[in-house]
Parts: structure tokens; C-alpha cells; sequence
């Protein structure tokens, strides 16, 4: 791996060294490289950029509020805590969202431990159905889940908890994603693919409910095996099945780099090109790369900074993913009000990037591509372990400190020290001992979950190993 110094970053980006030496310019005070803005006053609630689907003339926000981190009453989100959703302040986060333009809402019956569309049903059936569009998803991970009479009671089960009779974007959820039988058997993506949504006849089924005008727009959400994309892009060019949208991850990461950074990726300028192709809209998931990207190391961020000083670092990632205009919606899993604020404000108007933004993002893209960072978008999917080891944790606190430059290259290194330090006391801070690495036993339990397909059991014993060196060599 390549050990690039902030000056050497700071270089590729064509920033000199009269910026490295001002001392007016944002440095490496962790509290510029932060999520939010830095602007004030009202954020406007008639600039919202609307895109319109071609197959349906929707006109929709190209904001989407992904319900999947709804908030607690102990105030964290109920995407890794079992504690009960705070309807109310779910309610007030919609009602904000709504009045600022905001009409795409996208949950699934695996969101919040299973409580996601109760709660999102509660908070828009106090609106306009008309004027909203609901997305969910045939999320039949479970082999137990894949026959055709589950299918269709998840179906029905939507509409109860969402309130509605009909749904304006299905999906079927994270296709491409290998994936096991009640035998225990592993299946390929594309074996998954068939037994979840094909032979069962569940496809067919909610082509039915299309025509019934119970579904208004049916898709589908991609994680994994790209053979299954070109499948089904072949049944769209074929007239078998039409798509009415599809959804991606895509973030300036991601565009070129996602098979570098995990071989089961694809990138997006690939799947957003063969979208366009046939005139399908893209709805964008993951613009945040996990969360990765709205704290990018300091001397991007200072790049940053320098063009739009007022401006957080999370929405240079938003603005990126929704600079192309076949991009229909960016969804965010919004848990706080400020984060919600900063979001409209990168979409109320919406500015695309310039090219000369364009290319910075991809030279940042770069560094993730250099570093040994684990592409965990903290999804949780692979959670609980059996043994108790808090996975999504140890990779946060792992890529954390490889993006604050905590990450020692070896005695060798100047700020070896100093990294060491950093990396094990917030180790021990972030995750219990007996949460840690050190304790996993390669069960391999987790990595049929994962939609990035990380080699999880890997991963930990490579930080477990990392680990064992700090603690060896001071």
C-alpha cells in the first residue's frame, strides 16, 4: 500500500504550499470535517429540485428520505438499537421533510428491526397520499420467507403498516446478494435470484399487482453478482419484465473504484451507463459510502473547505450523486433534525457538481483506493454475531482511524506513536473486550448477510492482527 502524506495529497489535489503554511485556512481541526453546514437562516421550502420519471411523469424530490434509522426514545437510531421508535419526533422529521419539499419516502419490513414501515405508515397517513410517493421492498431474505404465500403476506403486510392500498415503488430488495436454502446450501446470485423472485412465481405476481394499479412502479435494489443485472436487463430488452426504476449504490468512490475496493461491487458508472441505455431512472443509495464520506481525512477535507468554505463535507457526496440527470432521487437515512437541514439545503436548490469538483472527488477517491480501508456501510445486516462480536464497530472504529490518518505504517513512521496510541485506547473505547476481534471464530455465520459481501471473518482476523502488532511493537 501506498503511504500517502498529507503533502502528498494535498499536491495531487494542486493545492500548494502557501495553503499548507496560511493559517486562516481550515487545518486539521477535526471540527471543520464535520457532517453539517455552517450556513444560517431559513432554508426554503418551495426550492426543492424535482426529476421526473419518463415512465410515469412523477415528479419527484431529488431528495428521498430513507426510513431506516428512524430515531428512539433513547435518541439513536433503530437501525442497531432495540429500543422503541419515537413516533413523535419521526412525525415532525416528516412533517419538516414534507414542507421542504420532500416526497419520496423509502422503507422495507427489514428496516429497523421489522418496525420501520409501522412507523413511516404512522407519520404519512397524517398527509396527502396523493401527493407522496411510498417505496418498499419484497425483502424475503430468509429462506423461510420464499415461497409464494410469504411473498404475497409481506406484500399485504406493507400496505397495513404503510397505510395505503397501493405502493408507488416496489422492490425486490438487494438482488445479486448469494444467499442460503433451508438445506443449509449456499446459492449464487444468481440461484438466490430465482429461488427468491422467479420460480416462485413472486415476480409474476406483483406484475399482476401492477396492472391492478396496486403497484404504480415495480423495481429493483442491487447488491452482489453482476450476472443477475445483465439478466435482468436482458428480460427489460427481451419485453419479458419491464422496469419502471432501479436502485443503486453509487457515491464518487464508487464510480470507478468499487471493485477495487470490494471485488463483489460493481461500479457505478457501469450500472448507471447500462440504465441509461434503456432510459430506466436510477434511484441512489449508499451516496455516503456507509457514512465514510461525510468525514473524509482532513487534507480532503481542506480542499473542500477551500471552494465552498460554508458548506459540509457530507454534501459534496449528495451533490455528486445526483449530478446526473437520469438520477431520480439520492436517498438518505436521516435519524436527526441537523441532518435532515443540511440535506435540504444541498437540494433546495440543487447544484450540480462542476467538472473541476467533479475531478477533485475522484482524486479523493483515489486515497480510498490506497488505504485498506473495509468497505462496511454499517448496514448491520450481519448482525447479531452468535458470538457476540460487534462487527460493525470494529470496522467503524477501524476505517475512522485510517481516515483521521490513526493508522500506523510501522515503527518506521514518525507519527507511529501517536497512531498507535489513538488506534488502541479508541479500540477499547469503541468496543468491549469481549466484543473484539480476537474473539471471532471464523464461523462464517455472518458473511451470507453482508449485501457488500465482505470476506467479514477475514477482515477481522487482518484487524486482529493489526491489533496484536500495535500492542507488540512500541
Amino acid at each position: 500500500m501506498e503511504d500517502i502524506t498529507r503533502r502528498t495529497f494535498l499536491k495531487r489535489l494542486g493545492i500548494g504550499g502557501a495553503v499548507l503554511a496560511s493559517p486562516a485556512f481550515v487545518g486539521c481541526d477535526s471540527k471543520h470535517n464535520d457532517t453539517l453546514t455552517t450556513e444560517d437562516g431559513p432554508i426554503p421550502t418551495d426550492k426543492m429540485t424535482m426529476r421526473v420519471n419518463p415512465n410515469t411523469n412523477d415528479k419527484v424530490s431529488i431528495l428521498g428520505y430513507g426510513c431506516m434509522r428512524w430515531p428512539t426514545t433513547k435518541g439513536d437510531s433503530a437501525r442497531e438499537s432495540d429500543e422503541v421508535i419515537d413516533q413523535e419526533q419521526v412525525n415532525r422529521l416528516v412533517d419538516f421533510a414534507i414542507e421542504h419539499g420532500v416526497n419520496y419516502f423509502d422503507t422495507s419490513p427489514a428496516y429497523c428491526k421489522g418496525k420501520s414501515e409501522e412507523a413511516t405508515g404512522i407519520a404519512l397517513a397524517r398527509h396527502d397520499r396523493k401527493k407522496l410517493f411510498i417505496a418498499t421492498k419484497l425483502s424475503n431474505f430468509s429462506a423461510e420467507t420464499w415461497s409464494h404465500a410469504k411473498g404475497v403476506e409481506m406484500f399485504e403486510n406493507s400496505l397495513k403498516m404503510l397505510q395505503t392500498d397501493y405502493i408507488d415503488y416496489y422492490l425486490l430488495h438487494c438482488i445479486g446478494q448469494p444467499n442460503r436454502d433451508l438445506s443449509g446450501k449456499e446459492l449464487n446470485g444468481m440461484e438466490a435470484l430465482h429461488a427468491r423472485f422467479l420460480d416462485n412465481g413472486m415476480l409474476d405476481w406483483c406484475v399482476e399487482q401492477k396492472k391492478k394499479g396496486r403497484i404504480r412502479n415495480l423495481g429493483w435494489s442491487y447488491h452482489g453478482d453482476i450476472e443477475v443485472v445483465d439478466y435482468l436487463l436482458k428480460l427489460h430488452d427481451e419485453g419479458k419484465y419491464h422496469w419502471d426504476f432501479v436502485q443503486i449504490q453509487l457515491n464518487y468512490v464508487d464510480w470507478k473504484h468499487a471493485k477495487e475496493i470490494n471485488p463483489s461491487n460493481t461500479d457505478g458508472e457501469y450500472l448507471l451507463g447500462e440504465l441509461k441505455k434503456r432510459g430506466i431512472p436510477a434511484v441512489i443509495m449508499e451516496p455516503l459510502l456507509g457514512g465514510r464520506l461525510a468525514k473524509v481525512p482532513e487534507f480532503a477535507a481542506e480542499r473542500m473547505k477551500q471552494l465552498r468554505p460554508s458548506k459540509s463535507i457530507a454534501s459534496w457526496a449528495f451533490r455528486y450523486a445526483g449530478t446526473d440527470p437520469s438520477v431520480l432521487t439520492v436517498l438518505s437515512g436521516m435519524t436527526y433534525m441537523e441532518h435532515l437541514e443540511d440535506n435540504l439545503r444541498s437540494y433546495c436548490p440543487f447544484e450540480p457538481c462542476t467538472d473541476e469538483e467533479t475531478k477533485m472527488l475522484y482524486e479523493i477517491a483515489q486515497v480510498f483506493v490506497d488505504n485498506p480501508f473495509v468497505p462496511c456501510t454499517d448496514c448491520k445486516y450481519c448482525m447479531p454475531c452468535p458470538y457476540g462480536i460487534d462487527i460493525p464497530a470494529i470496522f467503524k472504529h477501524y476505517n475512522k482511524c485510517i481516515n483521521e490518518d490513526h493508522y500506523g505504517h510501522g515503527v518506521g513512521d514518525p507519527k507511529y506513536k501517536e497512531a498507535r496510541r489513538a488506534f488502541l485506547v479508541g479500540y477499547d473505547r469503541s468496543v468491549p473486550k469481549l466484543r473484539q476481534a480476537s474473539h471471532c471464530i471464523s464461523c462464517g455465520e455472518c458473511k451470507s448477510h453482508c449485501p457488500q459481501r465482505i470476506n467479514i471473518p477475514g477482515e477481522l482476523r487482518r484487524i486482529d492482527e493489526y491489533v496484536e502488532s500495535l500492542k507488540t511493537k512500541q
